[in-house]
């Protein structure tokens, strides 16, 4: 019995939909826009995060050790700072190294190259490059950096330099528009997320409203809550699955021309390869999200507005 029910309520729920052609296509089409924009919204997630790592990654303490630095006390050190829970990465760089660069940089420069040969020796010292995991992190390796870590194994300071100090303020800035940045980004999701709610469920009130006088002869033949609701809640899910696949072949088109646009705007992110490449993700959000929509609209919108 259970199961003829299930039958009876999918098939009455299909025959709804097509019976309601011209209703339908309004509905599939409107849920359709609501569904774009939440494809919109990851693409934009991924606009944001992809900027906000490159931004990141253009940020780095760098420690600069006396040139008497012995390399085992530096790569000591530097075994010490990758054990951190902080740090993402630590770049070696030997006296030698840097001085190769430093005469690159300068090549133009035969001023500078001249007094380099007449010391006679290399002035510059290694070099450890640190990037965090966050920004906000640096100030705890600035510290550990500032304690007896930093120390040889004759007790004697071999850091000369920590320019975590110099750029401290544009770091705290950087931290603080990552993290505006990251809560705009989620105001404005649950901002549109309201609003394709709204339009899905006031969509489908008014198609359950078309058909309140069947649903009143449905109560009065003693047809249950559940039966009634239903075939309903099957429209809603055919709107939502209908929706989610024509949004899904809409976004195609759209973020192939848009696709060279991020990659020159936006550090490099081209949104029709990020689209291609995350394809089955996008398609279960955005068709699982239709599928919810449609289904809890409807169950909403028949027991509030319709009293069943």
């Amino acid at each position: 019995m259970f199961w003829t029910n299930i039958k009876r309520i999918i098939r009455t729920g299909f025959f709804n939909f097509w019976r309601n052609g011209t209703v339908s296509l309004a509905s599939v089409l409107i849920m359709m826009v609501t569904l774009t924009v939440v494809g919109f919204i990851i693409f934009s997630g991924a606009i944001l995060n992809t900027s906000l790592d490159a931004i990141k990654s253009k940020v780095d303490v760098s420690v600069t050790f006396v040139p008497t630095a012995a390399e085992s006390d530096i790569l000591t050190l530097e075994h010490k700072l990758e054990s951190l829970p902080e740090v993402a990465l630590v770049t070696y760089t030997s006296r030698e190294d840097a001085l190769t660069a430093f005469k690159a940089r300068h090549a133009g420069d035969q001023s500078i190259l001249t007094a380099l040969d007449e010391l006679g020796s290399n002035p510059l010292g290694a070099t450890l490059d640190i990037k965090a995991k966050d920004p906000s992190q640096y100030q705890s390796i600035a510290d550990f950096l500032s304690g007896n870590n930093v120390l040889s194994s004759s007790s004697v300071g071999i850091v000369d330099q920590v320019n975590y100090f110099q750029n401290k303020t544009a770091i705290d800035k950087l931290s603080g528009i990552i993290t505006g940045a990251h809560k705009l980004g989620l105001a404005i999701t649950l901002f549109f997320a309201v609003i394709s709610i709204l339009i899905a469920f006031n969509t489908i009130r008014l198609t359950i409203y078309i058909a309140k006088d069947e649903i009143s002869v449905m109560r009065l033949v003693g047809a249950s809550t559940a039966f009634i609701q239903g075939p309903f809640v099957v429209v809603g899910i055919i709107y939502g699955l209908m929706a989610g696949l024509l949004s899904l072949l809409l976004l195609f088109p759209m973020t192939y021309w848009l696709g060279s646009a991020t990659q020159n705007f936006f550090i490099g992110l081209n949104i029709f390869t990020y689209y291609l490449h995350n394809f089955f993700q996008i398609f279960l959000i955005i068709i699982g999200t239709g599928v919810i929509l449609g289904a809890v609209s409807s169950a909403l919108a028949i027991r509030r507005y319709l009293k069943v």
